[in-house]
């Protein structure tokens, strides 16, 4: 899980639970969108960047299939359970507006709504124009967003999630503020230490943007044939509900 927040300290925190609870299941959710944008227009081999990789569960599906794959993620302790999921792909700590990397990568992708976590538009273009630089000719960019209808059902109401196991318990409040387009997840977790239970309290912030806003900041950069598609309308993913994106953009040849 990608986040470009002022602090990383809010993810390494939620690591364990993302790892058990979370990790596993967007990306088999992340899989058929990848098997329609993206994997057919890959020649066998291929070099993936999986940018804001998480816990690396997609990435280690990605390598079990042939791909070559590096992850990035900004978070050290996301990182150290991607290190154990996946101990032949390789990991970066890195943020995603600064990276650098040769030209070597036939696609790109950033799944569970990773670049949401990225704050302004400003920083946003930024993120694009590193991948569009760590592309080869020709290369691919798919990713996905949460939109506004999904920020206003799944956190408009302030939900809370969450769930107790023996060593450690977790509760997550959501909300959405329409106005400043940020989400906020509130998570509170208890861990069990020498008998005694240790409380630690991160904010987890996301942005909204609009696919005008998302489509200007990519043309901007370069790319080009840029497409979205809805997860539940055009791939049957029905999990996230309504106002799942993804996003397809190509890099020019030659360039």
């Amino acid at each position: 899980m990608l986040s470009l927040a002022n602090s990383y300290s809010g993810y390494d925190n939620y690591a364990q639970i993302y790892n058990e609870k979370i990790g596993l299941e967007t990306s088999r959710l992340a899989l058929p969108p990848l098997e329609k944008l993206l994997l057919p227009f890959l020649p066998q081999g291929a070099h993936i960047l999986d940018l804001g990789c998480g816990t690396g569960q997609l990435a280690q599906h990605l390598q079990l299939k042939g791909y070559q794959v590096t992850g990035i993620d900004c978070s050290k302790g996301m990182l150290n359970y991607a290190r154990n999921n996946a101990p032949d792909v390789n990991f970066i700590l890195a943020d995603a507006r600064f990276f650098e990397l040769p030209s070597i990568f036939d696609g790109v992708i950033s799944t569970s709504d990773s670049l949401n976590h990225v704050m302004n538009l400003e920083d946003l273009t930024n993120v694009f124009q590193n991948v569009y630089k760590s592309l080869s000719a020709n290369g691919l960019f798919v990713f996905d967003l949460n939109m506004e209808e999904r920020f206003e059902t799944d956190w408009w109401n302030g939900s809370i999630v969450g769930d107790v196991q023996d060593d450690y318990a977790w509760a997550a409040r959501r909300s959405y503020n329409r106005d400043a387009k940020i989400s906020q997840t509130q998570v509170t977790i208890f861990h069990l230490v020498d008998n005694n239970w240790q409380r630690t309290d991160t904010n987890l912030l996301g942005r909204c943007y609009s696919r005008s806003e998302v489509y200007s900041a990519l043309e901007s950069v370069g790319f080009t044939e840029v497409k979205n598609y809805d997860a539940e309308h055009d791939f049957d993913i029905s999990e996230w509900g309504a106002g799942k994106a993804y996003f397809v953009c190509c890099k020019r040849l030659g360039e």
